[in-house]
């Protein structure tokens, strides 16, 4: 299976240069302070460990959409910052990833020394998966180590490129990842749950698709259920609904039906004349949204049942908030499901960056087995697709 693949306590770092992929994608604010640091805080098990084994680090990662340019506001000399607080080490930043300088530097380090790279973005070989570029970063060290699942389904030069260079394993980010992930597609204790939402079902057919047959229970909130309604016929006014989707959903309840699949919908959604602060909000059955509104969340029975499914589960997977919870007078149906996941005494694993978001917000976030790093690459991997970034790896023997 895609998961099992060597790890980095399965080669002899001791004294080696390691390139380390790490997705240091963190947020900032105007002032370019970091206002989440759990993507850095995420990487330490693999980078302690490195040192600790004398190895020479060498970190890379991209910082937002710089599109193959030197963007000043996108250079990660913030994350060396916060790094070296983490660590109680010197982190030495470089002000670009490959060239003489870097060679050098690299070749100046000590075993234990932590060197970050300039933003892999600012190269346009990067997202490229560019040979050269990726033969230039290879250059660097003797052993890839790739810790950053957030960006494992993308085949770009340093998160796949690099692997043709190198002997290529793991990181324990990337470990944990893939076996929480992997146990829930693989053998989930049961009854196995699965909440979908966000805000479009294009996003997550293809989840909803894989789950389907492997789940007990799959529940459709937030955005993706406006578009089941519509295909169940209902005028769903203003809400988002995605009309290319509607026979991918028609074939979802369709095959939920002819298989006994438990797929559920809201009972009652909770609808606005437009999403944004102060405005009026009114709970309504999802035949009945009034002329002109929209849908901002699901209503309170709906939200009652699903915490009941969710608190009952040995098994739970949330992909996507039950509606737009970052306005409070529309929070309260994610609010609640949250807090089942935090109650519910199984597995519960968070995936993507608005649900994680969401269980912050509401203070639980400590209460969940596994929040996952990778949005797109979680996703992708529930849906059984192969990430580039892992199929990259070596396998383990046996």
């Amino acid at each position: 299976m895609q998961w099992r693949k060597k790890t980095v306590e399965d080669v002899d770092v001791s004294g080696k240069r390691v390139l380390v992929r790490v997705d240091f994608n963190v947020p900032l604010d105007e002032q370019r302070n970091i206002t989440d640091d759990r993507r850095i805080r995420e990487a330490l098990p693999t980078i302690r460990y490195l040192r600790e084994k004398g190895a020479i680090v060498i970190l890379m990662s991209h910082l937002g959409r710089p599109k193959g340019k030197v963007v000043d506001e996108l250079r990660l000399d913030p994350v060396a910052k916060r790094l070296s607080e983490l660590l109680g080490v010197e982190v030495k930043k470089l002000d670009d990833c490959i060239g003489p300088e870097v060679e050098r530097a690299v070749k100046e380090a000590k075993p234990g020394d932590v060197i970050l790279l300039e933003n892999t973005r600012f190269h346009p070989g990067e997202r490229e998966n560019d040979p050269e570029f990726a033969k230039q970063l290879a250059s660097l060290a003797e052993i890839f180590v790739n810790d950053a699942f957030g960006t494992a389904h993308r085949a770009h030069a340093s998160t796949e490129g690099v692997a043709h260079y190198l002997p290529a394993v793991a990181g324990f980010l990337m470990q944990k990842e893939l076996e929480t992930l992997g146990r829930l597609l693989a053998e989930p204790e049961r009854p196995f749950v699965a909440v979908i939402g966000g805000k479009k079902v294009s996003d997550k057919i293809g989840v909803i698709e894989n789950l389907l047959p492997k789940v007990d229970t799959l529940i459709v909130g937030g955005g993706p259920a406006y578009t089941f309604f519509k295909a169940l016929g209902y005028n769903m006014q203003e809400c988002i609904v995605e009309d290319e989707m509607l026979e991918s959903a028609k074939s979802a309840m369709e095959k939920a039906k002819s298989e006994g699949r438990d797929l559920r919908l809201p009972k009652d959604i909770m609808v606005a004349p437009e999403v944004k602060e102060g405005v009026e909000v009114r709970v309504v059955p999802p035949d009945s949204v009034p002329e002109g509104w929209t849908g901002v969340g699901i209503g309170p029975e709906s939200a009652r049942e699903f915490a009941e499914v969710v608190k009952s589960a040995k098994t739970a997977v949330w992909a996507g908030p039950m509606g737009a919870f970052e306005i409070d007078a529309f929070a309260e149906g994610t609010r609640i499901v949250a807090e089942a996941f935090a109650e519910c005494s199984g597995v519960t694993v968070i995936c993507g960056g608005d649900t994680a978001a969401a269980v912050e917000k509401f203070g639980l976030a400590d209460k969940m087995t596994h929040i996952s790093t990778g949005g797109g690459a979680a996703l992708e991997f529930l849906e059984g697709k192969e990430l580039p970034g892992v199929a990259a790896l070596q396998d383990k023997e046996g």
